[in-house]
C-alpha cells in the first residue's frame, strides 16, 4: 500500500511539473508577445510608380576628332609676338606675328601644340601648332552588322570620356557606310557631338551610347525588386499602409530604374528600400523618397 501510495505521489508530481513548465512556457511567451507587439512599425522609404523614358542602346567607342583643323609651322627666331596657345581665337584673328608675314586664322577654334621639330639643315627649331575648329567633335564607330537595319541619320547619341565620367555630351548620327566591313563585320559610323564649351579635345578616346526604340514605360527603382530565380518580385503599399508582395514582369535598366511590363500601374506605392526590414502584410510608417 505505502509502496502504491508512493508511485502515485511521484506520477503527481511528475505531471505537476510539466503543468509547472507549460504554464511557465506560455506565460513567457505571452510575456514577449505583448512586448514585441508594442514595437512601433519599421520606417521603410516607398516611392510611387511613374512613366519614365527607355531606350535599347548600343555601345561602342571612338576617338573625338575636330570638325577642322589647320596646322602651321612657326620658325622660332621669326617670331615677333606670342603664340596664342590653348585659346579660343576668332576667325580673321591674328595667331602670330612673324618677321615676313602675320598669320591669322582661317577659321575659329583653339590653338595648341603638336611638336617641336628640327629643319633639314639642324640650324633652327620650328615649332608646330594647331588650330582646331572643335565645338563639334565627330567620331567614327565600328557598329556589328547586327545593328544594319537600325542605323540611321539623326539617331540620338550619348558620349563619355574619362576625364569626366560624370558628364555627358550629347549628339547624333551624322552618316554611316553604305557597305559591311567583310573583316570587321561592322558598319563605319560617323557621329557628331556638341562640344560648345570646349571641354572635349582631339584625341580624347569617347565611350558613346546609341538609343534605339525609345519608348515611354512604367518605371521603379532597381532597389525595389526581388529576384528569385527568373522572377521579380515587389512590395506594394495599400492606403493602410500594409505591404503585400507582387510578381511583376521587367524589362529595360537604365540609370537605377528599371521598366515594368507587367504587374504595376502607373500610381501604385510600392516599397523602394530597405526590403530586409518589409514582411508580407505587415504594416510600416513609410518615408517618400
Amino acid at each position: 500500500m505505502k509502496k502504491s501510495t508512493k508511485i502515485t505521489s511521484i506520477i503527481l508530481i511528475f505531471f505537476l511539473i510539466i503543468a509547472f513548465v507549460v504554464i511557465g512556457r506560455a506565460m513567457i511567451g505571452n510575456h514577449f508577445k505583448k512586448k514585441f507587439s508594442k514595437r512601433p512599425p519599421p520606417t521603410i522609404i516607398i516611392s510611387e510608380v511613374k512613366q519614365n523614358e527607355f531606350s535599347e542602346n548600343i555601345e561602342s567607342f571612338g576617338t573625338a576628332i575636330a570638325k577642322k583643323t589647320e596646322t602651321f609651322r612657326i620658325e622660332k627666331n621669326n617670331l615677333l609676338s606670342e603664340l596664342k596657345l590653348n585659346k579660343y581665337i576668332k576667325k580673321g584673328e591674328i595667331i602670330v606675328e612673324l618677321k615676313d608675314r602675320v598669320i591669322k586664322a582661317p577659321f575659329s577654334g583653339v590653338l595648341g601644340y603638336r611638336g617641336i621639330t628640327e629643319d633639314i639643315l639642324g640650324s633652327e627649331n620650328s615649332v608646330i601648332v594647331t588650330l582646331d575648329d572643335s565645338k563639334e567633335i565627330y567620331a567614327d564607330l565600328k557598329i556589328p552588322e547586327k545593328y544594319a537595319s537600325i542605323i540611321q541619320v539623326g539617331l540620338p547619341v550619348k558620349a563619355r570620356f574619362s576625364g569626366m565620367k560624370n558628364k555627358t555630351y550629347l549628339g547624333s548620327v551624322e552618316g554611316f557606310s553604305s557597305r559591311v566591313n567583310a573583316e570587321t563585320r561592322s558598319i563605319l559610323t560617323r557621329i557628331k557631338v556638341d562640344n560648345s564649351n570646349f571641354e572635349l579635345i582631339p584625341g580624347t578616346l569617347l565611350e558613346v551610347t546609341l538609343s534605339f526604340n525609345t519608348r515611354q514605360s512604367l518605371s521603379i527603382p532597381d532597389t525595389s525588386i526581388i529576384l528569385e530565380g527568373n522572377k521579380a518580385y515587389v512590395y506594394k503599399v495599400s492606403e493602410e499602409n500594409i505591404t503585400s508582395r507582387a510578381e511583376i514582369i521587367i524589362g529595360l535598366r537604365e540609370d537605377g530604374n528599371v521598366e515594368v511590363v507587367k504587374g504595376l500601374s502607373s500610381g501604385d506605392i510600392i516599397v523602394a528600400e530597405g526590403l530586409k526590414k518589409v514582411r508580407p502584410n505587415s504594416k510600416i510608417k513609410p518615408l517618400e523618397k
